[in-house]
């Protein structure tokens, strides 16, 4: 199934202020004084102007830095990445693909048996969907990162 991630006016219209000037004006959001840096739920995260699914609870872990850090993206053409110069050091921004949101900044400083990388996100730049919520917000094709073997074998055996 293929989806348009593009943003438009009506998207952008219904962001919050904080929202829109991470998104659109690359802000960063206080440390531990934001909604998702402490979340453990199963779920999925997604952009927040577009819906584009960006990252899974099942990658994210705790980074210590009071955002919330992922190991990957949900699939590898999910986000884009930049060098940007700002604040005297040359970082890695993450922007998400198609709506171009600015997400934050991935780092080479990571948990090294998942790939040693660090993508360091603004919760105002996410929208965190449930696992048990997948299926009726349109992300049924998830589902399956959430699910045990004990469930997968119980769907087989029926």
């Amino acid at each position: 199934m293929s989806h348009d991630y593009r943003a438009t006016a009506d998207d952008l219209s219904r962001l919050t202020p904080a929202q829109y000037r991470v998104t659109q004006d690359d802000g960063t959001e206080p440390p531990f004084r934001n909604e998702y840096w402490n979340t453990h739920d199963d779920g999925i995260y997604v952009d927040v102007v577009s819906g584009r699914p960006l990252f899974s609870s099942t990658d994210k872990y705790d980074s210590g830095t009071g955002w919330p850090s992922f190991t990957r993206p949900i699939e590898p053409t999910a986000v884009t990445t930049k060098v940007d110069g700002m604040l005297w050091m040359k970082r890695t921004e993450v922007r998400s693909a198609g709506a171009d949101s600015h997400l934050g900044h991935v780092f080479d400083d990571g948990p090294r048996d998942a790939g040693g990388q660090r993508f360091c996100m603004n919760s105002a730049a996410l929208r965190f969907v449930p696992a048990a919520e997948l299926e009726q917000q349109g992300y049924g094709e998830y589902r399956t990162l959430f699910e045990d073997d004990t469930t997968t074998h119980q769907e087989n055996a029926s």
